[in-house]
């Protein structure tokens, strides 16, 4: 966008108080402070057609996951970003890669423990005559 910033359109959706999906599309390499940015995915330019129709397909799904899920798709997205630009020792040396790092983990372990809720629910279920469904 010729006139405007990424920093600048997503502070101007924060102010007007929306919650769209974000897909930054940029010919600047993601540096440490993508972190605190309110994007959803990060595309580094040249974008193919193809990669940038699936990321578009990809955020319509997702706008369908509660709040938290979104979250966690946002965030694996921010370290699977800074994975790719950064090399282990820039990694290692960033706070703000430590902080992504454990909220994707503290993430990951609730998505593991409400995957395992559901799992405890559907085999209690099972155990029902007919799997729990009423045939009539």
């Amino acid at each position: 966008m010729p006139d405007m910033s990424g920093d600048e359109v997503l502070d101007t959706i924060a102010e007007r108080g929306i919650d769209p999906a974000v897909v930054m599309v940029t010919a600047v390499d993601p540096d440490f402070d993508i972190v605190e940015m309110p994007f959803d995915e990060y595309l580094t330019k040249p974008v193919s057609r193809e990669d940038l129709l699936d990321t578009v397909s990809e955020m319509l799904i997702r706008t369908t996951y509660d709040d938290r899920v979104q979250e966690y798709f946002a965030v694996a997205s921010k370290k699977a970003t800074l994975e790719t630009q950064k090399n282990t020792p820039q990694l290692e040396a960033s706070d703000e890669y430590q902080t992504v790092n454990e909220r994707f983990e503290e993430l990951r372990q609730r998505a593991d423990a409400t995957a395992a809720e559901i799992d405890d629910f559907e085999s209690v279920f099972q155990q029902f005559p007919g799997n729990g469904l009423s045939s009539g």
